[in-house]
């Protein structure tokens, strides 16, 4: 069965109140973010986001780009047309050479210091807004791929944001947000600001719109295993879970993911001990892997533990307050 994942042409609203950057220095990075205008071959028309890397070149999703006629780059009330581009269509990044943009890049942050838990924030056109859009949350996943990483957040996206940044709360460009799954309880992914350091680079191309295959829009047998386990997840597939995430161990024997959703197919099998024991070893490896933690503290409460639970839950709420809220409420 393939998980059919939805590029971003997106942006969100935030699901979780996290602490948040000043105003001042929101402001400040708007003058950095870029809205991405495209016309199709075959007449359509299409919006994203971009975010100025160096002088005069903007990082978008290359899927934005998808067969168009026409781009143009547009900010604070100016239009500027590309003159060239250099892609990395497998990591679904492109770099937009706009000559005599005037906007001040972004700092580019070093990837491998990113933490799950970490809160970050988003600027982009989702919806097609008129003026870029604010939003909010934290890593919740990093998963190595080639060698940079995608970042998985809680930061919510819809139409118009694709190829908006991943910042920190001091406004470092960790990554561009970039597709998500289907479903009601959706994963957002975004790509690693690594790979557009190397894109920098990177020769020009003169033909933009070009026709490419992200590693995200593979067949099925090709994706990554934190791809194939989304569907099994939202659908309450153990049995197909455990099967997968047992194979991603097998071939990735030290991936934390990969052996939290083993705890967690064997734990909805049943398997309690077997799960708790994978939720303590992951906590060990990591210890702000929140999803483990939660694990456990439900476990804690069903054995009626009310000490480990009560060490859990603060361990909860100094990661993510509003993790340790929906526990709290979980338990009323």
């Amino acid at each position: 069965m393939r998980l059919v994942i939805l590029p971003i042409i997106f942006a969100a609203l935030s699901m979780n109140a996290v602490a948040e950057p000043s105003l001042e220095q929101i402001y400040t990075l708007k003058a950095s973010i870029v809205k991405i205008n495209t016309v199709t071959k075959s007449g359509g028309r299409g919006v994203g986001s971009g975010v100025v890397v160096a002088e005069n070149y903007v990082a978008t999703n290359c899927h934005v780009l998808t067969n168009a006629a026409g781009v143009d780059v547009s900010a604070h009330g100016d239009m500027f047309n590309p003159v060239a581009v250099k892609e990395d269509w497998r990591h679904d990044i492109c770099l937009l050479k706009v000559d005599y943009l005037g906007m001040k890049p972004v700092v580019l942050a070093d990837s491998d210091t990113l933490e799950y838990e970490q809160s970050i924030f988003s600027i982009g056109f989702q919806g097609g807004a008129a003026k870029p859009q604010t939003t909010f949350g934290h890593v919740k996943a990093l998963y190595p791929l080639d060698d940079g990483m995608i970042i998985r957040t809680s930061d919510s996206f819809m139409l118009g944001a694709s190829g908006s940044p991943i910042f920190d709360d001091e406004g470092n460009l960790y990554g561009l947000n970039t597709f998500k799954s289907p479903g009601h309880d959706a994963y957002y992914f975004g790509v690693s600001v690594k790979w557009i350091k190397a894109l920098l680079a990177a020769p020009e191309l003169n033909e933009i719109g070009q026709v490419g295959t992200p590693f995200w829009d593979s067949p099925a047998d090709k994706q990554p295993f934190f791809m194939k386990v989304v569907l099994p997840v939202q659908t309450k597939d153990w049995a197909a879970l455990q099967s997968i995430a047992q194979a991603w161990k097998d071939k990735e024997p030290t991936a934390i993911e990969a052996r939290y959703y083993l705890a967690l197919a064997d734990e909805n099998l049943g398997e309690t001990n077997v799960a708790g024991q994978l939720y303590e070893q992951i906590l060990k490896s990591n210890p702000r892997h929140i999803a483990s933690m939660l694990a456990l503290a439900k476990m804690a409460k069903k054995q009626g533990n009310e000490q480990e639970l009560q060490r859990l839950t603060m361990l909860i709420k100094n990661l993510n307050s509003d993790a340790a809220e929906e526990l709290l409420a979980g338990q009323q």
